[in-house]
């Protein structure tokens, strides 16, 4: 059997990743709620624009279902951007995926409010300069691999 050397703090990196499984089962939660709240049944995706003008259970669960839905959009990217980074530095790829995971905490409570405006007030942008700080570090320790590769 092949050995995997994982570099000293990968296991931070592994905690980390793992993260969001909690905050989807959490933001799951919190749209089936929604849902049951404003009466959109199934498969309907998001209650229709008249619906959300006039019902604020409507446009509530408009709002819980754009952020869980715009989580796992993110979601890959910010797995692929943690697991890259990890392999040269994992405590720096574990803090960023941590403040990610956070800070889709907050954008979820912010959201969650019913006014899209406050998905970003409570400290929800933490989310999106943790994203770039994946993208940036990661972009840059592939990189460093091609550097390596071709020297």
């Amino acid at each position: 059997m092949a050995t995997i050397l994982l570099p000293k703090g990968f296991t931070y990196v592994i905690a980390s990743t793992f993260s969001p499984v909690w905050l989807l089962m959490w933001q799951s939660i919190k749209v089936g709620r929604a849902r049951k709240a404003a009466g959109i049944k199934y498969p309907q995706l998001y209650a229709e624009k008249v619906e959300a003008e006039t019902s604020n259970a409507a446009m509530v669960f408009n709002c819980v279902q754009r952020a869980h839905q715009n989580t796992l959009e993110y979601l890959p990217i910010a797995i692929l951007g943690t697991l890259v980074t990890g392999i040269t530095r994992p405590i720096l790829a574990a803090s960023l995926m941590g403040a990610w995971t956070l800070g889709r905490v907050l954008y979820t409570v912010g959201y969650s409010t019913g006014v899209p405006e406050k998905r970003t007030s409570r400290g929800g942008a933490l989310g999106s300069l943790a994203m770039l700080g994946l993208a940036l570090s990661g972009t840059w320790t592939v990189g460093e691999f091609l550097m390596a590769e071709f020297s």
